[in-house]
């Protein structure tokens, strides 16, 4: 097991590169990890879709959705969330401030890319009929529902859920082995996903999969039906996006990554 320090020293290192990444390869990167986000959203609905309990649909989307973020770990993807950890590096004047939001404002985008992308395929591929359509009503409901959320619940909801995601990472780097990082990575995912917090690269699937199922008069009437819920517009996908993206914001950046870099530099870290 790496101690605290050694996996300071190692996620600074990474930012260094990360920062220094081309900006096409950066973008291609972003769009993988929004991808595979996607991905494990996608699969965990389907998993959980006909589950009338709510803790219950939880707790199966939360054992089927930290399989996106494992892909981004091991394949080596650009992850906006995750990439809040490179705030270790500007703290320790190892990139610079402009590095590191070029990295950000490259990666959001990408990101959204790549689960839009996702998003788009899924309502092609006829998944969303399964059950009838119910697939494709509750992917409505899931949207409609995060949509729906207030400016400060999708913040806090935020907060909540990239502190999580911040310390899977640094947990999983703790971890020499494949098989320690995925059960250090996957048991926090496991526990943001259950306890129903806003991921704002998840939810850029989750909300354009609804306008998309949405499109549907069949998806959309059974979603009406049971339980009154309607795909939302622009402004609805944007809201949420919006503030859940600043929630994660302050949740990885203000609450992980610069305490974890305070407690854990070493004389030779930082100033």
């Amino acid at each position: 097991m790496n101690p605290p320090a050694t996996v300071l020293t190692q996620q600074i290192d990474a930012a260094t590169k990360k920062a220094a990444l081309p900006l096409g390869r950066l973008f291609t990167l972003g769009a993988m990890a929004g991808a595979f986000i996607a991905l494990g959203a996608a699969t965990s609905s389907t998993a959980a879709h006909a589950v009338a309990n709510a803790g219950i649909a939880r707790l199966v989307c939360g054992c089927v959705f930290p399989v996106g973020l494992l892909l981004v770990v091991f394949l080596g993807a650009e992850l906006f969330t995750g990439n809040n950890l490179m705030a270790m590096a500007a703290a320790d004047r190892r990139i610079g401030r402009v590095a590191f939001l070029r990295n950000l404002a490259v990666v959001w985008p990408a990101n959204l890319f790549g689960a839009a992308l996702v998003a788009w395929l899924a309502s092609k591929s006829g998944t969303f009929a399964i059950g009838g359509g119910a697939l494709g009503a509750y992917t409505v409901k899931v949207a409609a529902g995060k949509a729906a959320l207030a400016p400060s619940q999708a913040f806090a909801s935020g907060v909540l859920c990239n502190i999580l995601v911040c310390t899977a990472l640094l947990a999983g780097a703790a971890s020499k082995h494949v098989s320690g990082k995925a059960v250090a990575i996957y048991i926090p995912i496991f526990a943001f996903v259950v306890g129903g917090y806003e991921h704002c690269v998840a939810n850029m699937y989750y909300l354009l999969a609804g306008v998309f199922a949405g499109a549907d008069p069949g998806f959309a009437g059974i979603a009406a039906e049971r339980w009154g819920a309607v795909a939302p517009g622009f402004s609805g996908v944007a809201k949420n996006l919006l503030f859940s993206t600043l929630g994660n914001l302050v949740g990885g950046i203000a609450l992980v990554a610069l305490p974890f870099w305070y407690c854990r530099r070493t004389p030779q870290s930082g100033k």
